[in-house]
């Protein structure tokens, strides 16, 4: 694994696999940072160009605040230095709202698109639910005592998965950013993304885990809004489903990368 941390003015992104491949950009949802794509990352750098930032607010970012405007110039910077004009884009959570919006501004530039955890569209009464959620975080966070708890229950969930020790060493060493699950609603409350989502012509894959509840909810007509959509759901593991249960996760990313993008000429 290559991990790019000074060139191109862009720090924190590791890049693998064979240049001329179908490209695969992953984006981390909040809290986490990119090492949380290394079960995928590490399982399909054989056979494609995998890509994985950080994104502002997280890992070597957590300096500077969450801000979607940023996170998409991230991701185009990425793709322009490290693959070859165009990828499939899979996010989580936060990150599946920031692949979403990439694929609004920039179609050109995405392959296909890989939504988990983010089919709840942020409007009307999820915009409300979005905004006392945010709140309440911001709250409990602000405090380094509340910070704190909460890295210490993410590095718990972490330590409590079935992952190589590699990997888990990592994900932790790597920390945990509670903040910015807070800090992040302002750039998605009220935003329509399943409009945004009908504007992109490829084919989606909406990914989700079984007890995602709340995330999940309207999946289907999300995938409807799509100009090529589906749902795929994994049984048995809620919200970060690809650290769950991650080889299940990577099949079902390779087989849609096999099955409905179209390959790289």
């Amino acid at each position: 694994m290559a991990r790019h941390d000074d060139d191109s003015g862009r720090p924190g992104i590791d890049v693998a696999g064979p240049e001329g491949e179908q490209a695969i950009v992953f984006v981390h949802g909040a809290m986490f940072t990119r090492s949380m794509w290394l079960p995928q990352f590490v399982e399909l750098q054989d056979e494609y160009r995998v890509v994985a930032p950080d994104l502002p607010g997280h890992g070597v970012r957590s300096y500077e605040p969450f801000r979607m405007d940023t996170a998409i110039d991230l991701l185009e910077g990425a793709i322009d230095d490290y693959t070859d004009g165009s990828a499939v884009l899979v996010g989580l959570s936060l990150g599946g709202y920031v692949a979403t919006e990439y694929a609004y501004r920039h179609p050109e530039d995405v392959d296909g698109l890989v939504l988990t955890g983010c089919s709840a569209n942020p409007t009307g009464g999820m915009a409300t639910v979005t905004r006392a959620v945010g709140g309440l975080w911001r709250l409990a966070t602000k405090p380094e005592r509340g910070r704190r708890a909460v890295e210490r229950l993410g590095y718990r969930w972490v330590r409590n998965r079935d992952l190589p020790d590699e990997i888990e060493s990592a994900i932790i060493d790597a920390g945990i950013y509670p903040r910015e699950f807070g800090r992040a609603d302002p750039d998605i409350r009220d935003e329509d993304f399943r409009a945004k989502l009908s504007t992109y012509p490829g084919p989606t894959l909406i990914l989700n885990g079984e007890h995602d509840k709340i995330m999940r909810r309207g999946e289907r007509e999300h995938a409807a809004a799509a100009a090529d959509g589906r749902v795929e759901v994994l049984a048995d593991v809620g919200h970060i489903c690809n650290l769950h249960r991650p080889q299940t996760y990577t099949t079902r990313v390779r087989h849609f990368l096999r099955q409905r993008v179209v390959p790289v000429q």
